[in-house]
C-alpha cells in the first residue's frame, strides 16, 4: 500500500485531502500542527503526530519512521502566531532561516519543501487529489452578474493581481471600483469583516493566486467559514481565480450562495 504523508494546519483541508487519499487506497500519515489542527485528523489516519511551528527535525524523523516520501501540505498557518506562540524553532529550522534570502511565504515554505526533499520527502501539489473542488471561469451558482457588478469583479481582480504579486495577501473587497480593504498578515476572513464595516453592503470580494503560484503550499481556497463573512457582510458576489481556488465543501458552499443571493464568479487569468 502507497503512503500519503500530510503536514496538517487549519480547517477543513487537511480532513478532506485525508479522506480522499484514503478513499484512493493510500495509508494515511498525519503530522497536525499543534492550535491548528483538527484533532478529528487523529482518529482517520493510519499514524499521526502533533508538533509545533518549527519542529522540523520531529516532522522529518516521524515521516522517515512511517516510510513517507510522499507528502502534502494542507490548510494554513495562522501567520500572527509567529508573532505570539506555538513556535518552537528547532536547529534544523534554524538552518533553513539562515539559508534564506527574505522570510516571504514563497521563501520559507520553499526552504522547508527543500529541506524535505534532502530528507527524501518530495512535497506533492496539494490539491491533485481534489481538482473537482477547483471551477473554472464564469458563473458559479444560480445569480448572474450584471454589468456593472462584472466591472466591479474585473476592477478587483486586476487589484488582487498587484497585492499578491508583492506578496501582501490575495483578496480584495471593493465597491463602486474602490479598494475598501487589503487582506495583510490577518487574513481573509478580517479583510472582509474591514472591507464590510467601510462599505456597508453590495461589497465584491475578489481572491486570487499569486502570479506564480506555488500549488504545492498556500493554495487559494474558500470555505463555509469565508461564507458565513460574505453573507453576514452583505457581500454581493465572491469572485476567485479560475481552476486556482480550492472550494472547501463546495456543494453546501454553492447552495447557500445561492440563498443568499450572492454571485460566485471565476475569473480566468489571460497571460
Amino acid at each position: 500500500m502507497k503512503t500519503m504523508g500530510i503536514i496538517a494546519g487549519n480547517g477543513r483541508f487537511p480532513i478532506l485531502v485525508a479522506e480522499e487519499a484514503k478513499r484512493m487506497g493510500y495509508r494515511v500519515v498525519i503530522c497536525g500542527i499543534e492550535q491548528e489542527a483538527e484533532p478529528v485528523l487523529e482518529k482517520i489516519s493510519d499514524a499521526f503526530c502533533w508538533i509545533k511551528v518549527g519542529e522540523l527535525k520531529k516532522l522529518s524523523s516521524f515521516f522517515r519512521k512511517e516510510g513517507v516520501h510522499e507528502a502534502i501540505m494542507a490548510g494554513k498557518i495562522e501567520k500572527v502566531r509567529f508573532f505570539k506562540e506555538n513556535v518552537r524553532l528547532d536547529l534544523d529550522m534554524m538552518k533553513v532561516l539562515m539559508k534564506l534570502k527574505d522570510h516571504k511565504d514563497d521563501s520559507l515554505l520553499g526552504g522547508i519543501a527543500d529541506y524535505l526533499y534532502e530528507k527524501e520527502v518530495r512535497l506533492l501539489d496539494s490539491t491533485f487529489l481534489l481538482k473537482h473542488c477547483m471551477p473554472g471561469p464564469g458563473v458559479l451558482g444560480k445569480k448572474k452578474p450584471s454589468k456593472t457588478l462584472l466591472e466591479n469583479i474585473t476592477f478587483g481582480f486586476e487589484m488582487a493581481r498587484k497585492i499578491s504579486g508583492a506578496d501582501i495577501g490575495q483578496t480584495v473587497v471593493v465597491k463602486k471600483k474602490t479598494v475598501l480593504a487589503v487582506e495583510a498578515i490577518e487574513g481573509t476572513d478580517e479583510a472582509i469583516r474591514r472591507g464590510a464595516a467601510l462599505g456597508q453592503g453590495k461589497i465584491v470580494v475578489v481572491k486570487v493566486a499569486k502570479p506564480d503560484q506555488d500549488m504545492r503550499f498556500d493554495v487559494p481556497a474558500a470555505g463555509l467559514h469565508t461564507l458565513e463573512g460574505l453573507i453576514a457582510a452583505k457581500a454581493e458576489a465572491f469572485a476567485f481565480e479560475a481552476y486556482k481556488t480550492l472550494f472547501i465543501g463546495m456543494d453546501i458552499f454553492v447552495e447557500k450562495a445561492n440563498r443568499a443571493g450572492i454571485v460566485l464568479f471565476g475569473v480566468e487569468h489571460k497571460v
